[in-house]
């Protein structure tokens, strides 16, 4: 079985990828370890973004994603489907986002989703060593899916 991963749509906008393009992204960011795993991806507005983030973080905005990793309960048999977590997505903070950081829409939303599972399966980015191994995996996945390096400014040139 490989990843089941469930997409819901709060918001809707022509320029949102579609529901098959983020469980390609989620899929290639969680490889073997999501093999018989699930992850839901809601799209949000700013409000739901900022009243998660405010609530979970502590941070009165709205975010590009927020990642909310599953307890796996207790007594959960070998080979059944386990919960890898929730993702979150602001799609207008990503499309503010991409537009400020001169990234196409869909190598942003590809980096979020990649980025948000990648916390699922337990990477961080809090310490300097953590980071360098998160943002290197991210790259990895990211340059299998066809896009450039996310952390790559134009100043780099």
């Amino acid at each position: 079985m490989t990843l089941q991963v469930d997409v819901s749509f709060v918001t809707r906008h022509p320029w949102a990828p579609s529901a098959r393009l983020i469980r390609t992204w989620a899929e290639a960011a969680c490889g073997a370890r999501g093999r018989e795993a699930t992850l839901s991806v809601r799209i949000v507005t700013p409000r739901e973004s900022e009243r998660l983030n405010r609530e979970y973080r502590q941070k009165p905005k709205s975010t590009n994603v927020l990642s909310f990793p599953a307890e796996i309960p207790a007594g959960a048999l070998r080979g059944e489907s386990r919960p890898l977590g929730d993702l979150v997505i602001c799609a207008r903070v990503v499309a503010r986002e991409a537009r400020e950081q001169g990234k196409s829409l869909a190598a942003h939303w590809a980096h979020m989703v990649v980025h948000g599972s990648l916390h699922l399966l337990g990477h961080d980015h809090e310490e300097d060593a953590e980071a360098d191994r998160m943002e290197a995996r991210e790259r990895r996945v990211l340059r299998a899916l066809g896009f450039d390096d996310p952390y790559r400014s134009e100043s780099d040139d």
